[in-house]
């Protein structure tokens, strides 16, 4: 009760003064003094948003839902309803305007995210089947696959002998994730494989993966991968990024499977929440930064 009265009372009351007091002795707006004391890191970007979305002023607010080509121009009418003079602050508007381009970024690329997501997979539609059939080739160079519907493809952790019926949840942002993974960390890929099928600590490879995209997209959701992007992307994220923050994501968690143990694979759903509160602890950090 304390807490969410204070915290209503320094939004709408105290936040106000402060904000003035501060520009009285200094000289600087909230943006400013932003830029000039945190460094450029997912630090000042998170700060920058906060700051706008927090404001009053509608040109403020709805700078963050620029398109990519009006960034500039939110920057000069930010600038203007501030009274910033550029000529006293040179460095402020590029600094602004590199933290709006990763504000506006992330959210495009949610929405990119999302409607992969939302793209069924079709069995009749000729590309996703090229890209079915590319990923066993990646992962089973050594293997023919003998037809399209067929057991084999529990070899590389599909559930039946159709993988079309596994990507109902992630759709796919599944698929195209397993085979970014493939192709780009092609020897880590089979690497994973080959440990997935250990008679011990075995897991289902492909399930897993689509399972850790679901992660994955949660986390660009709820807002947690702020910190990467904006740490990671100097400008714009692309969807490339989010298909290597997956590929991180597939590497930590077969080494942290590893390194548990579980004594079955039955426990799968308790190590996976207790991976995904170990990489949300990890993003909680201003200067994180996650890579293969």
């Amino acid at each position: 009760m304390i807490i969410h009265l204070w915290s209503y009372l320094y939004k709408h009351v105290f936040r106000f003064w402060i904000k003035w007091i501060l520009r009285q002795l200094t000289g600087k707006c909230e943006l400013q003094r932003i830029c000039d004391g945190s460094k450029k890191s997912a630090e000042r970007t998170l700060k920058i948003e906060h700051s706008l979305e927090s404001s009053k002023n509608k040109v403020l607010q709805s700078a963050v839902h620029a398109p990519e080509d009006e960034v500039k121009k939110y920057v000069a009418l930010i600038m203007k309803e501030k009274k910033i003079d550029i000529q006293k602050d040179t460095g402020f508007s590029l600094k602004l305007q590199m933290c709006l381009l990763q504000i506006t970024g992330y959210k495009k690329l949610y929405l990119d995210v999302e409607d992969l997501r939302k793209c069924q997979y079709n069995s009749c539609n000729e590309g996703h089947e090229k890209q079915l059939i590319e990923l066993w080739n990646l992962l089973m160079p050594h293997e023919k696959l003998k037809a399209r519907i067929t057991k084999q493809w529990c070899d590389i952790g599909f559930q039946g002998d159709d993988p079309k019926t596994d990507f109902r949840g992630m759709g796919m942002l599944g698929l195209v994730n397993l085979l970014y993974f493939s192709k780009h960390y092609t020897h880590e890929a089979r690497q994973i494989l080959t440990r997935s099928n250990n008679p011990k600590l075995g897991y289902s490879y492909a399930i897993v993966g689509i399972n850790l995209t679901e992660m994955a997209y949660s986390l660009l959701k709820n807002g947690a991968l702020k910190t990467y992007f904006y740490n990671l992307v100097p400008s714009v994220a692309q969807m490339d990024h989010f298909h290597r923050f997956y590929c991180y994501l597939a590497y930590e968690f077969d080494k942290f499977w590893f390194e548990e143990e579980p004594e079955s694979i039955m426990y799968f759903n308790q190590y996976r929440e207790k991976f995904h509160e170990i990489i949300k602890r990890r993003l909680q950090d201003y200067d994180v930064v996650l890579a293969l």
